[in-house]
Parts: C-alpha cells; sequence; structure tokens
C-alpha cells in the first residue's frame, strides 16, 4: 500500500512499520474517538468507559499529529509548530479523558476547581489548536477536501466538548473519520 503525501504524486517506496503504525492512526484514532463520543452522548460526559476510550483516542491522535508533521518537509517550520500543539494538545485531551473517569468514581470535576487543577484548560485548547494547523499542513499538501472537514470539524470541536454538546461532537467526530480516513488510500496520479 502507499500513501500520499502531496498534491497527486504516488509515493512508491517500501513503507516501514512507523509508516503503518503512523498511517493506521488516520483512520484508528478518529474511530476510536467517535466511539468515545458515542458513549458519553448516550451515557453520560461523566461515564469511566467513554472516558477510557478518550484517553486512548487522544493517544491514538497523537500518532496523527506525527504522520502529518511527517509529511511536511524536513525544515518545515509549520511541522515544529504542529508537533509542539500537537502533543501538548494530545495531553490535554487525554486529561479530559481523565477527568471523565474521575467523575465517574463521584469526585469533583478538576476543572471547576482552583489552582493547579486549572493546567487541564490550558493544556486542553492546544487540541483544537493543533488540528487547525493540521488542517494547514493538509492544505498545503495538496489534500483540499480532506483540509476543510478538518478545520470545521476541529472548529466545532471546543464547542462540543466544551458545552457537552452530543449532537455536535458526534458529527463532528464522523467529519474527522471521513477526513484523516480518507488519507489511508492511495490516490492515482491521475487525481
Amino acid at each position: 500500500m502507499t500513501i500520499t503525501t502531496g498534491s497527486s504524486t504516488t509515493d512508491h517506496r517500501t513503507l516501514t512499520p512507523t509508516d503503518h503504525l503512523l498511517n493506521a492512526a488516520l483512520l484508528v484514532a478518529p474511530m476510536i474517538y467517535l466511539a468515545a463520543d458515542s458513549t458519553y452522548a448516550t451515557r453520560g460526559w461523566d461515564d469511566a468507559t467513554a472516558g477510557v476510550l478518550h484517553v486512548i483516542g487522544a493517544i491514538a491522535y497523537g500518532f496523527v499529529v506525527l504522520r502529518v508533521a511527517a509529511w511536511l518537509p524536513v525544515d518545515s517550520r509549520l511541522a515544529a509548530v504542529i508537533l509542539f500543539t500537537g502533543l501538548v494538545g494530545v495531553v490535554g485531551n487525554a486529561a479530559y479523558g481523565f477527568e471523565a473517569i474521575h467523575m465517574s468514581l463521584g469526585d469533583t470535576q478538576l476543572v471547576d476547581q482552583p489552582g493547579a487543577a486549572n493546567l487541564i484548560k490550558p493544556l486542553g485548547l492546544f487540541f483544537p489548536l493543533s488540528f487547525a494547523l493540521v488542517a494547514l499542513a493538509l492544505l498545503r499538501l495538496g489534500h483540499r477536501w480532506q483540509a476543510l472537514l478538518t478545520l470545521v470539524a476541529i472548529l466545532a470541536w471546543p464547542v462540543a466538548h466544551i458545552g457537552n454538546l452530543p449532537a455536535v461532537a458526534v458529527p463532528v467526530n464522523v467529519l474527522l473519520v471521513i477526513a484523516f480516513g480518507s488519507l489511508v488510500w492511495p490516490r492515482s496520479d491521475s487525481s
């Protein structure tokens, strides 16, 4: 299998095990997160199972960040910024999953607590920021419609997740499954 990294050029090199891992994340990460948000939608935003899926999905999205950054030129500043915001964002995103697990045990919500608990808020905002930058990278790589879907989804992400709105969160994840999942299959030179 080959993966396209830019406009219509097909990459014919042999894929490494790392390539396979990073490519698989393009489909696996958004599907896990779709399962997490679907579980939150049906069971509530303090559900332990949804929290576990959330944490695993956040980790998987870290590999998506690595995949897209690796497609950019090695001297790309955008790749460096995506790596920084993406890895910080993964930590913040996973923290919210742990927050759901924490709340499922009957504990108080950390994001409502003062002091050190406030760390979760800014870290969490790095996640949508990083994926807005991923959308820019996809645009530069010639994946225009995937970039647009990613940007629309990630602009709605904070609305869905800060407001705990399943009617927004689930469609956001469907868009991300389509956008990133479509990058797993090769495009012909004529596309």
